[in-house]
């Protein structure tokens, strides 16, 4: 018999979740670095705690077994793992370029070529998009315009 959901919307202990974002050592993983990768997104663990951080946000301690890892995620970045899951190539605060002249109504605002910061991935549909920051104008761009800034450094996600 399953045990009754932690609360409306939230997951419960053994549940297999996949994390939406890639999980970094904001400093509280122990022996790596701050901002080192533990988790990419798409992975699938399943949920050993539910406790708080600053008695207002619900975090759920997470084990990811083929990494060896156990991390804790808030309830944003965690989907089912049955959910449908629609990978992104970017994330928030990739450092992409345009791959074509960018403009609205005819008037070209970026030429390719021009690097901007990811701010949002909307995933809304198959589609990816993005909200990207270029010289501090912020605009709303398919996956398909852009490439990554610094491809030598860029690490395809995995599909």
């Amino acid at each position: 018999m399953k045990p009754e959901r932690y609360d409306e919307g939230r997951f419960e202990y053994g549940e297999s979740v996949r994390v939406t974002r890639n999980v970094r050592n904001d400093g509280t993983y122990p022996g790596l670095d701050v901002g080192t990768l533990l988790i990419r997104r798409g992975s699938v663990g399943n949920v050993i705690e539910v406790g708080t951080f600053l008695q207002d946000q619900v975090i759920f301690t997470v084990h990811f077994l083929n990494h060896g890892r156990m991390v804790g995620c808030r309830l944003e970045e965690l989907i089912g793992a049955e959910e449908p899951w629609n990978p992104s190539r970017f994330e928030f605060r990739d450092r992409v370029v345009c791959n074509i002249d960018l403009g609205i109504q005819g008037n070209i605002l970026f030429e390719k070529g021009t690097i901007g910061e990811v701010f949002k991935v909307i995933r809304d549909d198959e589609n990816i998009k993005y909200h990207v920051v270029f010289d501090g104008r912020t605009l709303l761009i398919p996956e398909t315009a852009l490439d990554p800034a610094y491809p030598e450094s860029f690490n395809e996600p995995e599909g």
